[in-house]
């Protein structure tokens, strides 16, 4: 009973990780490399410079900048600088400047308040929406992903009760032994980082809980709105007394909040009804200062009189661990060492879907090794193994390489670096149908060794940001992109010469090997 209840495990392990792993091996490379969106979008807008932080110079040069522009809106909004994004932007609502339900927003420079006219750039937000999202219209896009994150945990469960002797083969490891050293490297990744993917696919669910179990949502509150305005504390805006008042110095309210809260870090604020007698000034703390999300965190002062009005109400203890879930997923808490923990363990568990992938493929071919065709139900696995891994990462240097190729000035840019991630991906399918499957791995990672490794080169040649400058003037965001992308580089370039050498001839395995590779059920 026991040996069937594992067959079956095994069975779903194995069924489940095919079905879904392309689609997965895409959510997790996005979404770890969303770990570091703030420093990726740095690098797609070259032209917002960094700048010693001083929030109270950044809120005084917002202040003005709206006033002589905004004075109008109904509302402004304020997102300072931090030590990951360098941007101060500010934005407003205007119904007579179209766009986005009539939302302008601005870049200024932290320093001087001017308005930067930076690159149209989607940056490290494609790769965080589309993580979630999957460029899919809302909501099937989010659907679609939390119902991939289900999967994935069920594959970590699956794959625990598959493996039984999984503790013992983590420190088992027997390199060029091919099938059986994929098994071990898929092993010993998955148990060394199994308590992060725990967090990260079980973490997944809670975010959308609202949208999968919505059911006690909707029998307390009727609609979504009123329960995140319950969740979230949103206060209603006061109407506008209709008689003008001077809106009281932001940095004044800035060194009244840093008396309630020593050292907070700020990430948004927001000013109702600017100008009037009802304006109302809300600091909301940023989510980096604290794992867990804090509605707690957030103050509104009278803007006319300055005078602290209200606190964001006290979390009950099942909101801060839901909250403590989402923060942990989310990782904006993290440190740069820690951050790069994150990214670390968010590789490996992209390496543990892609071995999952090769096993499944490598098993079946052995037995038609002597065969003059591959089945094609084989090669249809084959060519989408090639073009959601290889191929994704040769798309993901295509928009970086289209960030810095397109004009600075061009319409609708933001939507062709997109474009062009898709394009590649596209090329890659179709070069990964009309060539040979190991020809194919090894032109594309060779094709991406280069894209990567010349991306620190690009950049220096279209912006002057190159790493010289950026090592000398101490912007590490826009170095450390620069590293990472070599890097990555030779990591591929690595890949591409196993793949291109010519492969050892198949040798029957010992039925010891041959065993433990059924077991796995891969």
């Amino acid at each position: 009973m026991k040996e069937g209840f594992r067959q079956a495990m095994a069975w779903l392990h194995t069924w489940t990780g095919l079905i879904f792993g392309w689609l997965l091996f895409a959510i997790f490379l996005t979404g770890t490399l969303s770990y570091f969106k703030d420093e990726i979008s740095h690098w797609t807008q070259p032209e917002i410079r960094s700048h010693a932080l001083d929030p109270a110079a950044s809120l005084t040069a917002a202040q003005r900048y709206l006033e002589a522009n905004a004075g109008h809106a109904s509302g402004w909004f304020i997102r300072l600088p931090s030590e990951r994004e360098a941007a101060l932007s500010v934005g407003w609502r205007d119904p007579e400047a179209g766009g986005r339900r009539g939302f302008v927003s601005k870049t200024l420079d932290a320093r001087s308040g001017q308005e930067v006219e930076a690159r149209d750039s989607r940056g490290g937000e494609f790769f965080y929406r589309f993580h979630f999202q999957l460029q899919m219209p809302h909501p099937w896009g989010r659907w679609l992903a939390t119902f991939c994150a289900f999967i994935m945990l069920l594959g970590l469960v699956t794959g625990i009760i598959t493996h039984k002797k999984i503790f013992k083969e983590f420190f088992t490891f027997r390199p060029g032994k091919g099938q059986r050293s994929w098994l071990d490297g898929h092993n010993a990744i998955g148990v060394l980082v199994l308590p992060f993917h725990l967090m990260i696919s079980y973490s997944s669910l809670v975010i959308f809980m609202y949208m999968v179990m919505p059911a006690s949502i909707m029998a307390s509150y009727g609609d979504s709105n009123r329960y995140f305005s319950d969740v979230f504390g949103r206060d209603q805006a006061p109407k506008a007394a209709a008689q003008a008042a001077p809106l009281v110095p932001l940095a004044e309210l800035y060194g009244k909040l840093q008396a309630q809260a020593p050292g907070a870090r700020l990430g948004f604020i927001q000013v109702q009804n600017p100008g009037d007698r009802n304006a109302r000034v809300t600091f909301n703390r940023a989510s980096s200062d604290s794992v867990a999300y804090r509605r707690s965190a957030n103050w509104t002062f009278d803007g006319a009189s300055g005078a602290l009005l209200t606190q964001g109400a006290a979390e009950s203890a099942a909101m801060l661990t839901s909250f403590t879930f989402v923060g942990l997923h989310m990782g904006n808490f993290a440190g740069p060492w820690l951050r790069w923990l994150y990214f670390v363990f968010g590789v490996a568990g992209t390496a543990v879907i892609g071995t999952g992938l090769v096993m499944w493929l490598g098993k079946r071919q052995l037995k038609h090794a002597k065969s003059a065709r591959m089945p094609g139900e084989l090669r249809l696995v084959e060519v989408l193994n090639i073009a959601s891994m290889s191929g994704l990462m040769l798309a993901v240097a295509a928009f970086f390489w289209v960030n810095r190729l397109l004009p600075a000035t061009q319409a609708g840019r933001a939507d062709w670096e997109i474009n062009g991630f898709f394009l590649a991906w596209g090329l890659s399918l179709l070069h990964a149908l009309l060539r040979p499957g190991r020809r194919a791995w090894g032109e594309q990672l060779a094709l991406g060794a280069l894209a990567f490794a010349l991306l620190p080169a690009l950049n220096a040649l279209t912006t002057g940001q190159g790493l010289n400058h950026s090592i000398a003037v101490g912007d590490w965001a826009m170095a450390g992109f620069d590293l990472t992308a070599l890097g990555t580089g030779l990591f591929l370039a690595w890949a591409a010469g196993k793949m291109l050498r010519t492969p050892k001839p198949v040798v029957k395995r010992a039925p010891r090997a041959a065993k433990a590779v059924e077991a796995s059920g891969c």
